[in-house]
Order: structure tokens, then sequence, then C-alpha cells
């Protein structure tokens, strides 16, 4: 009979549960998570003190208003049975050293009131973190369902070559690209909707199906669709959302294409002939900042020859936004040099370039906002050759 040493044991599953503990601590990650929190707080003190001016009120809070606009912003975030939890487990920790002060220690209820406190927030806590998971699987399934509904990330329509990238800051985003091919041509559709998380999430995948719908049914010209698009963002007077985009339709057998631009960044247009990049600048306020009546007038449509060899960025803001651990932005002056280096290349390695720099560039620092951006490309009748060649 072997006997088994419950000493070692024991020692054994204290040091499992102590790593399993610490598990994902690092001085960075720590950091990182303590600048948020700070940050999130700070959000939340700024909104309490701020709701004193909405209502009117100007004169200057003092110490114990802020602190008590503050505690009462926080504590509403429970429901009415946590809040009356909570406030009982602060009044009971208060008590406790209170009865200390005054020699009342000996009292029958003393001993009971600092672990009926502690009892009280770690309950509240439990349920809050359940909840929270709760959330966060929901969260995962709805940036599954949104992952679903983006374009394939490589799409090839004879001259024309197109590789899309997409990373959300948070579980879901609201930036949205999207690649439409139809009998006539090639869309390309680059948008960011305001805010970030779960609404603009919620925005993006409904303008995402009216593209679709649009173009299926219309097949319109870029400006055109914005002007249908703004209709509906437009279209309830309460919502303060709005969309920028880039939208270009690439026209089969020929080297051109037309593109409309709505108060997004300028795309970036790599030239082979002339071995330069560009802007393509053209006029456009965002979708649901003006009646299409306004936006008729200042939504301009451009045609721009797209040669072989050519190649285009179209992006979003977090892309050039993005910032290294020392606050340093990636910027558009990065994104020309590459473009003027690798534009020659295919889409997807033009894609991949970008994104190698970027990782490099930001290094640990984890992206605020969502990074989305989409690379054409001419191929022309020399690399269609040397491509069907490579496969044969």
């Amino acid at each position: 009979m072997s006997l088994k040493n419950e000493a070692q044991s024991a020692l054994k599953d204290t040091k499992q549960f102590y790593h399993e503990y610490i598990s994902g601590m690092s001085r960075e990650s720590i950091g990182r998570d303590l600048q948020a929190d700070t940050a999130r707080l700070k959000e939340l003190y700024y909104e309490a003190i701020e709701s004193q001016k909405r209502a009117g009120d100007s004169a200057e809070l003092s110490g114990i208003q802020k602190f008590y606009r503050f505690f009462l912003s926080l504590t509403q975030r429970l429901n009415p049975t946590r809040r009356l939890i909570f406030g009982l487990a602060c009044i009971s920790f208060i008590f406790h050293y209170f009865f200390s002060l005054i020699g009342l220690t000996g009292y029958v209820l003393h001993p009971l009131l600092l672990p009926a406190s502690f009892l009280g927030i770690m309950a509240i806590l439990m349920v809050e973190l359940l909840e929270k998971t709760d959330v966060k699987r929901e969260l995962d399934l709805a940036r599954d369902i949104q992952l679903s509904l983006l374009p394939a990330t490589e799409l090839r329509n004879k001259n024309l070559e197109v590789y899309a990238f997409a990373n959300t800051a948070n579980e879901v985003g609201g930036d949205y690209v999207d690649i439409i091919k139809t009998d006539k041509g090639t869309y390309v559709v680059v948008a960011d909707v305001s805010g970030k998380g779960l609404t603009a999430a919620l925005y993006m995948v409904r303008l995402q199906a009216l593209v679709h719908l649009l173009i299926e049914k219309y097949q319109p010209s870029p400006r055109q669709l914005f002007l249908e698009l703004n209709n509906y963002v437009k279209s309830n007077k309460s919502d303060k959302t709005f969309v920028t985009g880039c939208a270009a339709f690439f026209h089969d057998g020929d080297n051109k294409f037309d593109f409309a631009r709505a108060g997004h960044n300028y795309p970036i247009v790599y030239s082979k002939e002339n071995d330069t990049t560009f802007h393509l600048r053209t006029d456009g306020l965002a979708l649901g900042m003006a009646s299409n009546q306004v936006l008729k007038h200042q939504l301009q449509e451009k045609t721009y020859h797209f040669k072989p060899g050519d190649s285009i960025l179209f992006y979003t803001d977090g892309l050039t936004e993005a910032r290294n651990e020392l606050g340093v932005e990636f910027g558009e002056k990065e994104l020309d040099t590459l473009m003027s280096i690798y534009g020659t290349l295919h889409a997807k390695s033009i894609s991949m370039k970008i994104q190698s720099s970027l990782e490099a560039f930001i290094g640990r620092e984890k992206p605020k906002d969502d990074i989305t951006y989409a690379v054409v490309h001419n191929l022309g009748v020399t690399e269609i050759k040397s491509v069907s060649d490579k496969r044969m």
C-alpha cells in the first residue's frame, strides 16, 4: 500500500492556485489596466460634475458636494436591491469604527458589523462579475456575428486586386469595409461610424445591409449611394450619430474609377507612371451632418484614371491615430512613405507591409480605436500573365 503525501499535495495545489491567480499579471498589463480604470473614473467624475452645469446651476461646488455627486453617480449604476445592500454595508463599516471610537466595543452587534460589511460588498462584487461574464459572452457572440458579415479578405476581378484588413479596438466596432462585385464593376466602401462599442457596431451592421440593398437594386454611383445613405442616417432627428466614408466604383475592363468622399480621410494613391503618391481630395460632408438638400451641393464625385501598376489605400482614422508607448501617432506621413515604397506590389503585399510597420510602431500598446483599411491594385495585363504563369 502506498501512502500519499498530503502535505506535498496541498503545497502543489497552493502553487497551482497561486500561478493561476497571477496569470496575465505583468508590470505592463497592470499599468495599462490602472491607467484605463483611472481614466474611466475621471470620466465618471466629470460627468457627475457636468450634470450640475447642464441643470443650470453655475455655483461652484465644494469638495463634499463633488464627492457626494460622484458617489451618487457611481451607486446609481447598481440596481435598487444592490444599492440597498451596498448602503447597508457602508453604514455597517462606519458604525463599526464609530463604536470603537466611543468605547462601545462590548456591544453585542459590534463584532458582526465588520464581517457584515465585508460580506455585503463581496456579494455585490460576485453578482456584478457574473453579470459582466454574461455580457462578455454576449459581446463575443456579437463580435462573431459582426466578423461573419465582413467581406472576404481578398478579391480578384479581372485586372483588379483588392485586399481588406479590419481590427476592432473593443469586442465590437464601428468601422465598415466592404468589397461588392457587380456585373459592371466593383464597389469598395470604407466608413467609420461615430462613437464606439455596441451602438456603433449596430449602426455599422444596419449600414452594411442598406449598402448591399442599394447596390443590388440600383447600382448607384458613389455620390448617389451616399445621398441615399444620408436619408437613413438623418431619419431620426434626436440621433446625433454621423458617418464618414469613402466609396469608389471600379469599372470592369476600363482603367478608371468613380469616387466620392463624405468627410472621411483622404485615400492615398500610388501612381506607377509618375512614381509618386497623391491624395484623392474631393469635397463632402459626413453623413448625418446635414440634410440631403445641403449635401447635394457639398458632395462631389470625380473620375480618376487607374492605370496598370497603380494602387490605392482607403483607411479609417484608427490607422493614422494609432499611438505607441510614447503617445506618438503613426501618422499620415508614414502611410505616404509606405505607399511610395511598396505601391507597385500586389494588394495583399502592400497590406501586409502596412500591418507589420504598424505593429512594430505601436509595440505592446493596445489600439484605442478600430483599425480598418483596404488596398486596391491594378494588376495590368503583364502582371495578370505573370500570376497565371506561376499557377501553371
